[in-house]
């Protein structure tokens, strides 16, 4: 009897053992997928900041020595204080846009990182060398077509070399390290050193070339914005009703994307009481704002639906299917 007690007690030993081993083969395993997929995603982001920042460069060339430096236009930020001191000075802009740069880049160092602060001095100097040794051409000598050109190329220079993580203009660095310090906004200090920039312009120059720089400070602003935000644009929707599951089995099944639900404490309304209630957070396009809005007023024309705007959204299944209407 104590021998079978014995040989049971063995049994199970070997049964948890190997439980155990094929539990930590099973961790070992996910762990080194993890790992693989982390140097995959590493190895794509070093190809991806190789790409674009070369492209961005190029871009911002062209938009300068094709369009706006040949008209007199200027941008805004540290690329507009040096165009405009180039006009004044006749000092090399190359040398302007790398002396003007490095306070900014500096900074850069401490707020952001190293890493960040050396691409962005190389993209810097790669720009400055390329203004001096490509004979870029001129495209045109019409205003509203260098200020929107003009614009466009600089901005989509601008955009894809942040992209590529790093910057070949520093205002925004000034920008963020002011409104961790100060209660301004990013975008509001922009606007307002912006405003400086083409106000002085307007004193040295003319209010009309003021103007046109004005437009092309829109201009690249907007391609800025399309390429760091993505072609398509997100909306994120709260949705609370009463019939949450089959509003969550539509946007599953019919609309083909995800969703989170979420538990949340009803306020009083005018149902008086205070109760539990659950709660749907989804991400759409803006092409389904309509669709989505017009399936829920189906199923409940009083749900209560709230929208804001998602820069950009990754994974999940926002992207998983083509629209279908």
């Amino acid at each position: 009897m104590a021998y079978k007690q014995k040989q049971n007690t063995t049994i199970m030993n070997e049964a948890d053992s190997a439980t155990a081993a094929l539990r930590e083969e099973q961790i070992s395993s996910y762990k080194k997928t993890k790992q693989r997929m982390q140097q995959r995603r590493t190895r794509w982001n070093n190809v991806r900041s190789v790409l674009l920042s070369p492209l961005g460069i190029l871009s911002a060339g062209f938009g300068l020595e094709g369009f706006l430096i040949p008209n007199g236009l200027i941008d805004g930020g540290v690329t507009g204080i040096s165009l405009l001191t180039n006009q004044q000075t006749g000092i090399s802009l190359s040398i302007l846009i790398v002396l003007i740069n490095v306070p900014f880049i500096l900074l850069g160092w401490k707020q952001i990182g190293k890493a960040f602060s050396i691409k962005s001095i190389i993209c810097i100097g790669v720009l400055a060398i390329l203004i001096v040794v490509v004979p870029y051409p001129v495209i045109t000598n019409d205003k509203v077509l260098i200020a929107v050109f003009g614009g466009f190329f600089l901005g989509a220079g601008i955009g894809l070399t942040i992209r590529g993580g790093a910057v070949i203009d520093g205002t925004e660095i000034l920008a963020i390290h002011l409104s961790r310090r100060r209660s301004i906004s990013v975008g509001d200090f922009i606007m307002l050193f912006n405003i400086l920039i083409f106000s002085v312009a307007a004193w040295l120059h003319t209010i009309e070339m003021a103007l046109y720089s004005i437009l092309t400070y829109m201009a690249a602003a907007k391609t800025i914005d399309f390429i760091l935000d993505g072609i398509e644009e997100f909306t994120g929707v709260t949705i609370i009703s009463p019939h949450t599951e089959v509003i969550a089995d539509i946007i599953k099944h019919k609309m083909g994307h995800g969703l989170t639900i979420y538990t949340g404490n009803k306020g009083f309304g005018k149902h008086g009481d205070q109760h539990n209630t659950e709660i749907i957070y989804t991400v759409v396009t803006r092409l389904e704002i309509s669709r989505l809005r017009q399936e829920v007023e189906k199923i409940d024309p009083n749900a209560f639906i709230v929208m804001q705007s998602v820069n950009d959204a990754h994974g999940g299944m926002v992207k998983k299917r083509p629209l279908s209407h």
